[in-house]
């Protein structure tokens, strides 16, 4: 469907043990599956290592971190 990827989607994930919820367009979230992929790592990983370096909300710092890692390829 045209523009499903720009929509807005709740995610349930565990970080460090804990159950959050992140509001993530799809796009954003499709991202973040690959790169965790690309590193071997879990989605749950990737996100609880971003969520300990970042400076803002979640969802700011996983559009800024898909943004960058983009930014290197």
């Amino acid at each position: 469907m045209p523009g499903d990827e720009y929509a807005l989607k709740k995610h349930s994930i565990v970080i460090a043990g804990h159950q959050t919820s992140i509001t993530l367009e799809n796009i954003f979230w499709h991202h973040l599956k690959k790169i965790a992929r690309t590193q071997g790592a879990s989605l749950s990983l990737l996100i609880a290592e971003i969520d300990a370096r970042r400076q803002t909300n979640l969802s700011s710092a996983l559009r800024v971190f898909v943004l960058k890692n983009n930014l290197k390829d």
